[in-house]
């Protein structure tokens, strides 16, 4: 008698990564070590359908998210929502997610943070999506933690807390207060230097070395 194959254990773990942060690092690091994780997918965000603001080009955001996460094991960078045409659902990448691998399907675990948990009942087919992957939510102590109708409780993960935030990245780089010095404490040292190399989000391009007095 043949025994049953376990189920692929599988993060998804999307976003606009514009651009990632150590927190973002932390909570990968603390989906594969406290879901046991057979591999974790990165999915940068195509067309965003949720936000207000355009996205930094693509070419960069794949670029600094496969530098944010490369030293983490069982990592791998899923450049599908870039190459779909539309709206990047969440359902939709779930949904080929578990068709495209031999059976049985994976055991897909969604990672998101608080604030996408407690935006859930906006999302494109969510009830779809609480019962296709399992909802893993990063804890942050004195946080609300609400509850949606017919949804299980979330997992939630354990990770050293940050305040962080990609917006703040942004804003703080176009205004001038974040200085390279920053940046390190903030992003992952080689994110912080690509962002300095191509000048994204305001921040001035390194120029020519002076030249000697």
């Amino acid at each position: 008698m043949t025994q049953a194959l376990r189920p692929r254990r599988m993060g998804v773990f999307g976003g606009a990564f514009d651009p990632p942060h150590r927190a973002h690092v932390d909570l990968a690091r603390a989906a594969l070590a406290q879901l046991g994780l057979d591999e974790l997918r990165i999915l940068p965000t195509g067309d965003a359908w949720h936000k207000l603001r355009p996205l930094s080009p693509a070419v960069h955001r794949l670029a600094m998210a496969k530098l944010a996460f490369e030293g983490l094991p069982s990592v791998v960078i899923d450049e599908r929502e870039l190459q779909r045409a539309g709206p990047s659902y969440t359902i939709d990448t779930l949904e080929a997610l578990a068709s495209e691998f031999a059976q049985p399907p994976p055991a897909l675990y969604l990672l998101m943070g608080g604030d996408q948990w407690a935006a859930l009942g906006s999302w494109h087919r969510w009830q779809d999506i609480a019962k296709l992957a399992s909802l893993c939510v990063l804890d942050r102590p004195g946080a609300p933690r609400p509850a949606h109708d017919g949804v299980a409780a979330p997992i939630w993960l354990q990770a050293p807390p940050q305040d962080l935030s990609a917006t703040a990245v942004r804003e703080g780089l176009k205004d001038g207060r974040l200085s390279s010095q920053d940046l390190a404490a903030l992003l992952p040292e080689a994110v912080a230097r690509y962002i300095s190399a191509h000048g994204l989000y305001g921040h001035p391009q390194p120029g020519p070395p002076a030249p000697n007095a």
